[in-house]
């Protein structure tokens, strides 16, 4: 079983940027996928992106592409979210998760992901 500790969230106004950063333990992380996700203030759970074990394919939602860089390091055992030109609308908690190989095919299926972090939460002001 992958544990997973997120960091680097934190206060920014819109247009800035941030770096989360996903460490992971006790598990092969490099068996596992890893994804994103958030969760804002009154709403669900929301997917935001997601990298394959090897680090070669990533997968976005929609209203990140462009803005947002998910990356892997096996050799640390790291995962990072850069965050660039941030808008308040993704003011959320942000949560990073293991996708183990025998799981559900979609990336975006939070049923699909066995580990789960804490969270670190992001402000985005106007």
């Amino acid at each position: 079983q992958v544990s997973l500790v997120e960091s680097g969230g934190g206060l920014v106004q819109a247009g800035g940027s941030l770096r989360l950063s996903c460490a992971a333990s006790g598990g092969a992380f490099s068996s596992h996928s890893i994804g994103w996700f958030r969760r804002a203030p009154g709403k669900g759970r929301e997917f935001v992106a997601a990298i394959s074990r090897d680090g070669s394919s990533t997968w976005y939602t929609d209203s990140v592409k462009g803005r947002f860089t998910i990356s892997r390091d096996n050799a640390k055992n790291t995962v990072a979210l850069q965050m660039n030109s941030l808008k308040p609308e993704d003011t959320a908690v942000y949560y990073c998760a293991a996708k183990p190989p025998y799981s559900g095919t979609y990336f975006y299926l939070a049923d699909n992901y066995g580990s789960w972090g804490q969270g670190t939460q992001v402000t985005v002001s106007s």
